[in-house]
């Protein structure tokens, strides 16, 4: 590795599986201290373990301030300072046609996608601002950009993210801040596979699901969108703010196949069937 990240501090949501454990590993590997937050306290001790000194789980909920703000405290308490928050965890929440919604979970999937966003920002820019400089990047959908393939709520709150993370990117440049949107594509995950395959745990089922009709010849890893988050991250990103990343295979930017493409590959990703049942959104 190069370490691009080197002397750096990073705290990532949803660290514990899928794209936040590759994230914190990759961080890692990049020589950046991480601070991973869940609520999946077994395996995100088990990775923080793994990865040594350089590495700390503190147990979060991100719908609960109070949770975000000790996070972001219990970095820089433990490292001296804070480079980059990584806003990844979220929920499918809130299923079903719009007149079968059920607001309390509704309320659910808000507080978890967005609420939770806004309190990582929130946070995040407490302690940047002083230093002047720092990253914050956060996890949206290919459901926050195309109608019809994720569910309503959650559709509605990636899309959410987007602007918001737009908004704040225009008042946190002033101070040396920069912020990002990442859309990773159907990735091989655990929330993935409990959608293709109704089991969370089978990742060589999902992989051999997805492999039939990826975009791009072969599905998208969670390793994929570390590296998206890493170059956001790192200094080879020093002006690039306001901006929304996708790790796709091309889904949100060319989601029509092309007329002069043929076989599997002029198919879209097959998770958008899925997709308009429950959602595309992988951690």
């Amino acid at each position: 590795m190069t370490e691009r990240l080197r002397g750096r501090v990073a705290a990532i949501t949803g660290g514990a599986s899928g794209i936040g454990e590759a994230t914190a590993r990759r961080f890692h590997a990049e020589g950046a201290s991480v601070v991973i937050a869940d609520v999946q306290d077994e395996a995100g001790q088990a990775l923080a373990g793994e990865l040594g000194e350089r590495a700390l789980f503190v147990r979060t909920d991100v719908s609960r301030e109070e949770d975000v703000a000790a996070l972001v405290d219990t970095a820089v308490d433990r490292f001296g300072r804070l480079d980059v928050m990584f806003n990844n965890a979220g929920i499918m929440g809130a299923l079903g046609p719009i007149d079968a919604t059920r607001l309390s979970d509704a309320d659910l999937t808000i507080a978890v996608n967005l609420r939770g966003v806004i309190c990582g920002m929130k946070h995040a820019a407490r302690v940047m601002k002083p230093r002047r400089s720092g990253a914050i990047i956060s996890t949206s959908s290919p459901a926050g950009v195309l109608g019809g393939i994720g569910p309503h709520i959650y559709s509605a709150v990636k899309a959410g993210v987007i602007g918001l993370s737009n908004s704040v990117a225009a008042e946190l440049r002033q101070h040396g801040i920069r912020v990002n949107t990442i859309i990773p594509g159907a990735v091989v995950s655990p929330m993935t596979a409990g959608i293709v395959v109704d089991d969370a745990g089978d990742i060589a089922g999902t992989q051999e699901a997805l492999s039939r009709t990826a975009l791009m010849g072969r599905p998208i890893q969670p390793a994929d969108v570390a590296a998206g988050a890493l170059y956001l991250a790192s200094d080879d990103a020093a002006f690039v703010t306001g901006v929304v990343l996708p790790v796709d295979a091309g889904l949100t930017g060319a989601s029509r196949p092309s007329p002069y493409t043929s076989g599997r590959y002029a198919q879209p990703v097959a998770l958008l069937e899925a997709g308009r049942r429950i959602g595309t959104d992988n951690r």
